[in-house]
């Protein structure tokens, strides 16, 4: 999959995990409710933070010091969730993409701090689970 679809790939994600939850509807049933289909890798990020949700609330509540997940701006927990399970279940991807995409986007639709909150969270979260050489502790 080239770079620049990957990057549109998580950006759809991310509008969908924003929708369902602006929603109230879990990523699985928001998924089943479209019209068409998204981008393969788009489903699977928001499929796998939907099953994934508790262990990686857990993830972002231990790194993110003094930060409840849910005082959090919804862009930048829904960004921790995807990027945390690239992090822990997409070991192809590279620790550095994963991260940096996530910067960008904090960037674009978040607050002013975001991207600097969003890189620290993942940076300590990623020096652990992907600690071992060749990718995820998994």
């Amino acid at each position: 999959m080239a770079v620049g679809s990957r990057r549109e790939a998580r950006e759809r994600a991310l509008s969908l995990l924003y929708e369902a939850e602006a929603k109230g509807v879990t990523p699985d049933a928001l998924l089943a409710d479209l019209p068409v289909a998204p981008d393969p890798y788009a489903r699977t990020l928001v499929a796998g933070v939907g099953k994934h949700r508790p262990r990686l609330d857990e993830l972002i509540a231990t790194y993110s010091v003094d930060w409840a997940v849910d005082r959090m701006p919804v862009v930048d927990r829904e960004l921790l969730r995807m990027a945390i399970f690239e992090l822990l279940e997409q070991p192809d991807v590279p620790t550095g993409a994963v991260i940096s995409e996530a910067v960008e986007l904090a960037k674009t639709y978040s607050t002013e701090e975001s991207g600097r909150f969003v890189n620290g969270v993942l940076g300590s979260i990623a020096s652990v689970v992907r600690a071992q050489p060749g990718g995820s502790s998994q």
